[in-house]
């Protein structure tokens, strides 16, 4: 029901549009990186960073997909998928050891890793309750002011776990890829003069999480500036 609201149009048009371009820019990028060759696989560089920092306990595992590379902190995972595992290019390496670098977080009890993993129930949570229920109190403000401001004003603080979840968020992903990219220089799994192909791709990635950010905070501030324009 929102979409027909020409003021949430104005908040969101913005976001949504930065996060199509970033989605777009992480596709052709990795894309075109995965033609610039590497000295080893995905899979080989991340069993390196691992190991040289004693993380011989994390696994790697190959899953399907595309880009659903991830760390698992519960199970001590990391996993990878087909063409960053056993591709042998700058932008396997890149995500894989940008992943590796979340472990390397886990292990060493990164702060904004610890907050961000705490925030998980509250931003699940919030994603579908908190909308929903935004939604409706928007929609019951013009039958019953009472109970819809009261429906909403519920949302806006449970969605606040999704915004909050995402500028947590922010740090850890930037961390993981600097990490990523010290490690590949300074083991001499890539010379500097290639580095600046992996922080194309690193780079590309994090313009998705700052899309998603900016999304959820835009949200936010599309309820709270309805509430407060209903008070009025």
């Amino acid at each position: 029901m929102l979409i027909f609201d020409p003021v949430y149009l104005l908040f969101l048009a913005p976001p949504m549009l930065l996060a199509m371009f970033a989605q777009w820019r992480v596709s052709s990028t990795f894309r075109s990186m995965s033609e610039v060759p590497a000295r080893m696989s995905g899979a080989q560089a991340a069993r390196q960073m691992l190991d040289s920092g004693g993380l011989s306990q994390v696994a790697i595992e190959q899953i399907p997909g595309h880009l659903s590379d991830h760390y698992d902190p519960r199970g001590k995972v990391l996993r990878l998928s087909p063409e960053v595992y056993g591709g042998r290019s700058m932008a396997s390496l890149g995500v894989a050891c940008h992943e590796a670098g979340h472990a390397f977080q886990d292990a060493k009890g990164y702060a904004p890793l610890v907050i961000r993993n705490l925030a998980v129930p509250a931003a699940s949570f919030g994603s579908g309750i908190g909308v929903t229920l935004a939604s409706i109190g928007l929609f019951l403000s013009y039958r019953a002011p009472s109970i819809g401001n009261t429906l909403l004003l519920a949302g806006i603080v449970l969605f606040s776990g999704v915004v909050f979840f995402q500028v947590v968020n922010l740090p850890v992903e930037f961390d993981a890829s600097a990490r990523a990219r010290r490690h590949l220089v300074d083991a001499g799994l890539i010379s500097a003069n290639e580095e600046h192909f992996v922080a194309k791709v690193l780079n590309a990635a994090a313009l998705t999480y700052v899309a998603g950010t900016l999304q959820a905070i835009m949200t936010l501030a599309y309820f709270i500036f309805r509430l407060m324009g209903d008070r009025r």
